[in-house]
């Protein structure tokens, strides 16, 4: 049975509750309420994460809310008690970038990551409170880090795969100058409650087609594509075993009030009757280390974990991907110990089956 990690690899920090953007598959629920971390919760996350950070390579990811409407003066002060070690990234709209914005991100080293869905007319979803249009924003804030000279990965969400659309796409990113692109298909979670079923035929032929693209030109790392064939030379290898960790990642996603919830930042801000408000301790109360330690006392994870091993049990692309991510059982079936949800069909199942059919397509003929 796969158990919970003692040391994560990443923390999740969320500065505010607070984005400018109000896009139409956003998952938070709390994105129009500007709930400010406090720097004590910042420095009991920064003395729980010192050791880790000393023997080996520790991140920590600003991701709200969009963190940059904390502010430049109050992110540096929740930055300032991390160990230098630390890397800090940052996920963001790009709309607050400005020249003050890279100066402040190289003067912190601090690696960004723009959410942006391919051409003008993809991103029909990301939205201001007014309703108009974000995308002349989000350029003008990439054009901001290219004058810098900041290196920028980029992570576009797509609401309908369809024929063609991998490939604009991947040229798309090419011109925007990102050196990493993420894919994620949308998924029904949190308080975006739209449908994320898809046919089956193109969901397969979208991330088939995403990879004939990054083949023939493949200057961008391209996480999902790149992650499928890793696993897939590991099988042929006979190294299957070794592609997932032994145990899973707690990825620790710290709220605005200290709270802590763990495997799952999309649970935070969310409660049930059944299984309260997620969270698994606050660090004001109780040592991060200690939090993570304790893990398996907090029921939903316990019930997480037996649906791990049903996953296991059950399906042929376990060693692939793990089992089905907690967020994706709850949201989309009502609790944790559930195996195959939507999300698995169509960004984990649909996905190396795609990279595989791709592969037979393209075998050389033999001579």
């Amino acid at each position: 049975m796969r158990g919970i990690a003692s040391v994560p690899t990443y923390v999740v920090m969320q500065p505010t509750t607070l984005c400018n953007l109000d896009c139409s598959y956003c998952y938070l629920p709390l994105r129009r309420v500007d709930q400010k971390m406090p720097v004590e919760v910042a420095g009991a996350v920064a003395a729980g994460v010192a050791d880790w950070a000393r023997t080996g390579r520790f991140s920590v990811v600003w991701h709200g809310g969009e963190p940059l409407t904390a502010g430049r003066e109050h992110l540096a002060a929740l930055m300032r008690p991390f160990p230098v070690e630390v890397e800090h990234h940052v996920q963001t709209n790009a709309t607050l970038i400005d020249d003050a914005w890279c100066e402040f991100f190289v003067e912190h080293q601090m690696r960004v990551s723009v959410s942006v869905d391919g051409p003008e007319e993809r991103n029909g979803d990301r939205v201001t409170r007014g309703n108009k249009p974000a995308y002349d924003r989000i350029v003008r804030g990439i054009a901001a880090l290219k004058r810098h000279g900041i290196p920028f990965s980029a992570l576009c969400v797509v609401g309908r795969p369809e024929p063609g659309l991998a490939t604009e796409l991947y040229d798309y990113f090419l011109g925007l100058g990102c050196d990493v692109l993420g894919v994620n298909v949308e998924e029904l979670e949190g308080v975006n409650l739209r449908a994320n079923k898809h046919p089956e035929q193109d969901v397969t032929a979208f991330w088939a087609e995403l990879v004939g693209a990054w083949r023939r030109d493949p200057r961008i790392h391209l996480r999902e594509v790149e992650w499928s064939l890793r696993y897939a030379a590991a099988v042929l290898d006979g190294r299957s075993d070794d592609v997932l960790p032994r145990q899973l990642d707690p990825i620790p996603t710290i709220a605005h009030d200290g709270s802590v919830v763990l495997l799952s930042p999309e649970l935070a801000g969310f409660t049930d009757p059944r299984y309260g408000d997620f969270s698994s301790g606050n660090v004001l109360t109780t040592p991060l280390p200690e939090i993570i330690a304790g893990a398996t006392g907090t029921p939903w994870i316990r019930e997480f974990l037996d649906g791990v091993e049903a996953c296991r049990t059950q399906c042929p692309y376990f060693g692939f991907c793990g089992g089905a991510h907690a967020a994706n059982r709850y949201f989309e079936q009502g609790r944790f110990d559930v195996t195959t949800t939507d999300h698995c069909r169509n960004s984990k199942i649909r996905l190396l089956e795609g990279v595989l059919d791709h592969a037979r397509d393209h075998e050389p003929t033999a001579v």
